[in-house]
């Protein structure tokens, strides 16, 4: 399977970078001891996709009109291409950026497009949109709001969109149900060990018991294991994604 990106910015122009998802972020580097990395969901969300990096740094504030030059779009140094990647569009305070690229899936898959996953900017918000490139013959742009008045800086190589795929037209086949938990036995009885394990090493932890001190915490979803009693590890349990670097072919 292929994802094919073509460049659509001008001749003598460099696209932007597509690059794998990266999973480090600067808050989860602040926590002690790194502990937001002991999260394997947000590790694996952060590098589920790829990245398209800013080609420059600029800075963008709005004064929380509702007009397209309500919103000021600048660099600390003159960038003859900044219009043609960002601009103000739809008014409102949404900032328009374009990826610089038109992008073709396999048949039956469609493409996420949405900020880095836990990459947090304040004062602005990504706005994701699910497009069915398996077909379309045009790109698409990427587009942040403004959650308030005030100013925001996108740094040269920081991710501006996330691009992911999915088979999304399966979804509507799916029909979503609630069933009580004692209808499934094997199921209750595995939450059940899970919880007695959780409960007692909580405990343990707060009476400062030196193993469990030393272990920190639970490893069990990272590894892919159950609690030893219930069943043996999964063989098929994914704890690292390394996606591949974009090639050029002809």
């Amino acid at each position: 399977m292929e994802l094919e990106c073509y460049p659509t910015v001008e001749a003598g122009v460099t696209p932007p970078d597509i690059v794998p998802g990266r999973q480090n972020r600067d808050w989860m580097d602040n926590f002690h001891a790194r502990h937001a990395y002991r999260c394997l969901p947000m590790n694996m969300a952060n590098t589920s996709g790829w990245e398209i990096l800013c080609p420059m740094t600029f800075n963008a504030e709005w004064n929380g009109g509702i007009h397209q030059d309500d919103i000021r779009i600048w660099t600390d140094y003159p960038q003859p291409h900044l219009s043609r990647f960002a601009k103000s569009h739809f008014s409102h305070g949404v900032i328009t950026m374009h990826t610089g690229y038109m992008f073709k899936t396999p048949p039956g898959w469609s493409m996420l497009a949405m900020g880095a996953p836990n990459h947090i900017k304040d004062g602005i918000q990504p706005l994701a949109g699910v497009v069915e490139t398996d077909w379309l013959p045009f790109p698409f742009t990427m587009n942040w709001l403004f959650t308030r008045p005030g100013r925001v800086r996108f740094e040269k190589g920081e991710p501006f969109c996330f691009i992911t795929l999915l088979q999304d037209k399966f979804l509507h086949d799916i029909q979503p149900v609630i069933r009580r938990l004692d209808s499934n036995p094997e199921l209750a009885n595995q939450y059940g060990v899970w919880e007695k394990h959780r409960t007692e090493f909580n405990q343990r932890i707060f009476r400062q018991d030196p193993e469990a001190t030393k272990e920190a915490w639970q490893r069990y979803y990272f590894k892919g294991e159950y609690p030893e009693e219930v069943a043996p590890a999964r063989e098929d349990h994914v704890n690292k994604r390394r996606l591949k670097e974009p090639t050029w072919r002809r």
